[in-house]
């Protein structure tokens, strides 16, 4: 067997960021090459990490994080920028999936009806403009990371690449939705500056 040490190293970065606080150590003895890798902003982190190559439009990112009875949790961390492509990481339980599922749905819903309420709210628009841009709209550009932890989840298939467990979904809806209004209303400037984004 063969060890990809690029492979090892982006997936133990993965954990390292969705465990914030875990220490973990990387060593290649064929070679000598060793990392230690060292996370405690947890997915906020993660996503910071993921825009250096980026111009952010925004300082801080969007950080939500939500625990139920210690049995299931969810964290979620947000920034756009100056692209217009969607990088989305969702995972459960630390698995990735690539083809979202109930958590993403859930996102995405509650991000669209929070951002599209607060443009409306907040005369973003000059006036006499319509307001009819899509949820695929308003995530270009976003830097998302979404991370939740559930006991039992089901999946589409034994890969695992798509969350079916459905109480996850308002769930993560109802988090998404309190943790975004409240950064836009306490970051009015930054909420400027990512709505802005959006319509332009």
């Amino acid at each position: 067997v063969e060890f990809d040490y690029e492979t090892l190293l982006n997936r133990l970065r993965e954990l390292s960021f969705l465990n914030s606080g875990v220490d973990i150590e990387l060593t290649d003895e064929r070679t000598a090459r060793h990392v230690l890798l060292e996370s405690e902003g947890g997915v906020k982190s993660f996503v910071l990490f993921k825009n250096t190559t980026r111009k952010a439009i925004h300082k801080d990112p969007v950080y939500i994080q939500k625990t139920v009875m210690q049995k299931s949790a969810k964290e979620v961390a947000m920034q756009w920028n100056d692209s217009y492509n969607e990088s989305l990481a969702a995972y459960t339980n630390n698995i990735p999936q690539r083809d979202g599922g109930t958590h993403v749905t859930g996102l995405r819903v509650a991000m669209s009806n929070v951002i599209r309420k607060y443009i409306t709210n907040n005369d973003i628009l000059k006036k006499g403009d319509k307001f009819d841009i899509a949820g695929e709209d308003m995530r270009e550009g976003l830097t998302c990371v979404l991370s939740v932890k559930v006991p039992q989840p089901s999946f589409s298939s034994q890969t695992k690449d798509k969350l079916v467990t459905s109480e996850v979904q308002p769930a993560v809806n109802a988090a998404v939705s309190e943790g975004l209004t409240t950064f836009l209303e306490e970051h009015p400037d930054q909420a400027k500056e990512i709505c802005n984004k959006i319509v332009t």
